[in-house]
């Protein structure tokens, strides 16, 4: 079962070279397969015919980069997964997208994966503009994920600032579990503040607060609802 993986030399990327099977997972080169470039990664892809194809390739950080560049973020995140999801489509390949708890309104929290989206910064429309041609691919998957490096790369946390975190490492323990789903599925960890998710490896973090709205804000509440995770994964989180 081969999965070609998009973006390998990011942060997740990184840590599924590091942390997954290493005989199941591809990691092509820009110069061999290029969102960008419809003939290459075509060609890439028909030379590899894979079952699955992780997508992660993109623009992630910094976060006012989707702000005072639209054009590089929309040709990444909306235009290069659109060009995907139209080569996987008639491939006939599974497209495993990796899309953001960011994509739900800084309300309430607790979102389940029918819940309404709206986005409040530049980076999370990006990503739901991505999940747009994704959703109009039946075999595909958007995995609404909440994750960060381990160890935490940062020297202070927020505690005002409520999500569901978990360790790259942690997430990829149970990526195969879920590549089969399809739809849309939530993923990451148990619900707590930034602060209190990074204190427990890291007693000496520092505590700040996040302002309730700013230019590139991150939201204060994003909590998602991980039942639909948790029955597919028979209660094992």
């Amino acid at each position: 079962m081969k999965i070609v993986v998009t973006g390998g030399t990011g942060r997740f990327g990184s840590a599924l070279k590091e942390f997954g099977k290493k005989n199941k997972y591809i990691f092509p080169k820009k110069k061999e397969l290029d969102i960008l470039n419809v003939k290459k990664t075509i060609d890439y892809l028909k030379r590899n015919k894979p079952k699955y194809l992780i997508h992660l390739a993109g623009l992630s950080r910094p976060m006012k980069v989707h702000e005072n560049d639209i054009q590089k973020s929309i040709n990444l995140n909306i235009i290069g997964t659109s060009n995907i999801v139209n080569i996987c489509s008639s491939l006939n390949i599974k497209i495993i997208y990796f899309s953001t708890n960011y994509v739900y309104p800084n309300k309430n929290g607790d979102y389940s994966e029918k819940d309404p989206v709206f986005p409040i910064n530049n980076y999370a429309w990006s990503k739901l503009g991505g999940e747009c041609a994704v959703q109009m691919y039946k075999n595909s998957l958007i995995i609404r994920a909440c994750m960060t490096e381990y160890p935490f790369i940062h020297k202070s946390a927020f505690s005002n600032m409520y999500t569901n975190f978990i360790y790259h490492k942690d997430f990829i323990k149970i990526l195969e579990n879920i590549l089969h789903k399809k739809g849309i599925l939530n993923v990451g960890g148990k619900g707590m503040s930034v602060f209190d998710f990074v204190k427990k490896d890291n007693p000496n973090i520092k505590k700040i607060k996040l302002a309730n709205y700013k230019k590139n804000s991150l939201p204060l509440k994003s909590l998602m609802s991980l039942k639909k995770l948790k029955m597919v994964l028979k209660n094992k989180i």
